[in-house]
């Protein structure tokens, strides 16, 4: 579904990403992992095309979405992006929320659309929680909100950028299950995250990003209990030794 190749970005001097190929099958899970300033984030950035590359090419479904020529809008709406903070409107409720790109973007009438909201907002365990405004929700509600928005009209591919990064311990839990079924039913997903454990039970594959680069990649139960790279292995240690 989703191929990256030579996939180079640059801020002034500064090589962000170098060089990257990807490829990632329909109803995958790819977790990308790396210390911050890997360049993960950025990759994510450059997919939903919120970053312009400076050479290679992103392919979706063939497609070079890449291509200064295309429709930015238009290709994004084949894909979900949840980020590290939240980004729900404040003066919106949840199912505002959930419920604003299928009436704005995509033009259904606010009764189809709010229906749908409704309908996610079940999906991730908030129902009860329609009519809440984001300053009555906790980090973990909040986050949940968020990826029932970026589902809210069926993406193809799911971006989601160190979503638990920003939740206090005990909140990670609840939106780690929550992609765990979403992964489970059969969602696309690309993820940065540090949730070794996350990754070892719901990733297909990961790729460990050091310096803008790929250093190594592969089925996770071996990749991160039995890398072959000096540099990953050195990165897992300071991980579980940090944690």
């Amino acid at each position: 579904m989703l191929s990256l190749r030579g996939v180079r970005k640059t801020y002034g001097e500064r090589v962000v990403l170098d060089g990257v190929d990807i490829d990632v099958a329909e109803h995958e899970v790819v977790v990308l992992i790396g210390a911050s300033g890997s360049g993960k984030s950025t990759l994510l950035r450059c997919v939903d095309l919120l970053e312009d590359i400076d050479d290679g090419r992103i392919l979706l479904d063939g497609r070079d979405i890449s291509d200064p020529r295309i429709d930015a809008d238009a290709a994004r709406q084949a894909m979900g992006m949840v980020f590290q903070s939240y980004n729900l409107f404040p003066h919106m409720t949840a199912l505002g929320n959930v419920a604003l790109a299928p009436r704005v973007v995509h033009g259904a009438t606010r009764r189809d659309a709010d229906d749908r909201g409704r309908e996610l907002l079940e999906r991730v365990g908030l129902a009860d929680k329609a009519d809440a405004y984001p300053d009555h929700l906790s980090g973990g509600q909040q986050q949940r909100v968020a990826i029932a928005r970026a589902l809210a009209y069926d993406p193809r591919l799911l971006l989601l950028d160190e979503i638990t990064s920003a939740l206090d311990p005990e909140l990670v839990g609840e939106v780690l299950e929550l992609v765990g079924g979403l992964a489970e039913a059969g969602s696309t997903i690309v993820m940065a995250t540090h949730e070794m454990a996350f990754a070892r039970d719901v990733a297909d594959t990961v790729f460990f990003l050091d310096g803008g680069r790929i250093v190594e990649s592969g089925p996770a139960a071996t990749l991160l209990t039995a890398p072959e790279h000096e540099r990953t292995k050195a990165f897992l240690r300071r991980f579980t030794a940090g944690r």
